[in-house]
């Protein structure tokens, strides 16, 4: 592995650890104070941890008892001196109690990542899916 694969990877792993758990402190360590996210939900976008705070704080309080399985597909990156961008197809698979699979979809992120004192940054963030061109409705499903 190269140092973008280790550095992007192990942000997503984090990710996905954090969002099962539901642990907002975990899930926002990576980011910035000055990250800047374009989500798919909601918001046109979040700019300063707070902000990204408050979303995971939504998120993980509006599971309930469920959980949030994480899984990442067709992962790569690149560095750049001190950046590393990202991207990966993510899919979210929310589970019961009991762990059965009850739903889930997918979507597409990109990430930037900087160094800042030695400590690698999510100071960017992009999530989107496309859009389906005669009903403009998102396709969450990813095609077979």
């Amino acid at each position: 592995m190269n140092l973008a694969n280790d550095v992007f990877r192990q942000f997503l792993d984090g990710y996905r650890d954090a969002a099962l758990a539901k642990d907002v402190e975990a899930f926002v360590a990576p980011y910035a104070d000055d990250v800047h996210v374009f989500d798919m939900w909601n918001d046109w976008s979040m700019q300063g941890l707070a902000s990204w705070r408050r979303m995971a704080q939504t998120w993980f309080g509006s599971l309930g008892d469920e959980r949030v399985q994480v899984e990442f597909d067709d992962v790569a990156s690149l560095v750049a001196d001190d950046m590393v961008c990202g991207h990966a197809t993510v899919t979210y698979t929310a589970l019961a109690i009991d762990g059965s699979k009850l739903r889930s979809l997918s979507n597409r992120m990109t990430a930037v990542l900087q160094r800042r004192d030695g400590a690698w940054r999510v100071v960017h963030e992009h999530t989107s899916a496309p859009i389906e061109h005669t009903t403009l409705k998102a396709i969450l499903q990813r095609p077979a």
